[in-house]
């Protein structure tokens, strides 16, 4: 009993961050709970419930999402998430086979970096548009209104970040959320219908994939980012834990863990799974090792799913609210790609580097597109192939010549 409510304790910590996803993307939330719940329970069986963490909607995914939903449609979007969950087994296969080194050589900081900033800024101006209370091009919430609701939401977010203590401490999004759904109700911009209408137990509206050869090719780049950022999860929860996970059940059960968890949710129409931080977080500060209780979270979270009234009430969030809180959201993944830089002392006066970093951000912000026929290449899809590409082909020296030369000239 204990283990089921410290379960359903983690779920709550997920929850703001898990149910943003979908609503932010068009998808719905009630079968990105259903989603996460048996894509935790599938990595538990490939990772033979080794590892205390919960899987739930990937951040990383939102642009792509948000991109291939308005160009081919939510089953096509689906397809297309579901080759990005092969890539996790194929590389799970290739870790068994070769050894993690090979993702460090493939993809270095200096092409991770400037791809995460890519995923980060490439909808800056839809978070802004939702914050000022614009659909597309409609404006369906008085801008004045938007704007203080957007901004409540986002400064409550910001200090339960930066001045909350324990748990609370873990639940940014879900408090932001909180703030500017109450403010909303104030200004009268709620409406409740669809929750009126709603059962009380209703299927989730599942969604099943089709495959689009665009589609898949647009969303295969995705998985490099949310890839290179599992290692980094395992590796967190491995220090919170004092057990070593790369080793056992292994890095290749791992990521492939993460690969089946995301196809057999794109099976259903959710958003693609990912090792929650919130959650290692809520581990450490709970000492709750157990992988029992993700178990049990997991099984809340698809009980939740088939809660038609939850459902519909998530769905009444206000566009401003998502809007203040995907400022932060999408700064601070931009800020992860930075830190990527940073942190890896990736040193752009070297040519090399400043090609790799320069063409990938233009090319991903400016929105450069390929095509031959129906067939295109654009976005985050594009950037990765591109940086990946000139990693490869450039040589490792160039450059390096005329900053030594310059500096004997100074001399």
């Amino acid at each position: 009993m204990k283990n089921a409510i410290v379960g359903i304790q983690m779920l709550f910590v997920a929850f703001g961050a898990l149910v943003l996803v979908p609503l932010l993307t068009g998808l719905d939330p009630s079968v990105a709970l259903f989603g996460a719940g048996v894509g935790t329970l599938l990595f538990q069986f490939m990772t033979r419930r080794t590892v205390p963490i919960f899987l739930a909607s990937s951040f990383a995914f939102i642009a792509p999402i948000m991109f291939g939903v308005q160009t081919w449609g939510i089953p096509a979007t689906m397809g297309g998430l579901m080759a990005a969950g092969l890539v996790y087994v194929i590389l799970g296969g290739i870790i068994r086979l070769k050894g993690a080194g090979f993702i460090h050589t493939l993809l270095p900081p200096v092409v991770i970096g400037p791809i995460i900033i890519v995923i980060g800024l490439g909808l800056a101006p839809v978070a802004v548009n939702m914050a000022l209370g614009k659909a597309g091009d409609v404006q369906a919430i008085d801008a004045d209104i938007s704007i203080i609701i957007a901004l409540t939401s986002l400064l409550t977010t910001i200090l339960i970040s930066v001045f909350a203590k324990g748990l609370f401490k873990l639940l940014p999004v879900l408090g932001g959320i909180f703030v500017g759904y109450i403010l909303s109700l104030f200004f009268g911009i709620v409406n409740f219908e669809a929750v009126y209408s709603a059962a009380w137990f209703a299927m989730p509206n599942f969604t099943a994939p089709e495959f689009n050869i665009n589609a898949i090719l647009f969303m295969l780049p995705v998985a490099i980012a949310p890839a290179v950022e599992h290692v980094g999860d395992i590796l967190s929860i491995s220090n919170v834990t004092g057990k070593d996970y790369l080793k056992k059940p292994g890095l290749h059960r791992t990521i492939a863990g993460d690969g089946v968890a995301t196809m057999a949710a794109a099976m259903v129409g959710a958003p693609p799974n990912t090792t929650y931080s919130e959650v290692t977080g809520a581990v450490m500060l709970t000492k709750a090792f157990n992988p029992v209780i993700m178990t049990w979270a997991a099984i809340a979270a698809i009980t939740l799913a088939w809660v038609g009234k939850l459902g519909a009430a998530l769905q009444t969030i206000p566009l401003p609210v998502m809007g203040g809180i995907m400022i932060l959201l999408f700064g601070s993944i931009a800020a992860v790609g930075l830190n990527t830089l940073i942190k890896n002392q990736v040193d752009l006066h070297k040519s090399r580097n400043l090609i790799i970093v320069g063409v990938t951000l233009v090319f991903g912000i400016g929105g450069m597109a390929f095509g031959i026929g129906e067939f295109s290449l654009q976005g985050i899809s594009l950037c990765g192939i591109v940086a990946i590409t000139l990693n490869l082909i450039l040589p490792k020296d160039i450059g390096d010549n005329h900053i030594v030369d310059n500096a004997q000239m100074e001399e």
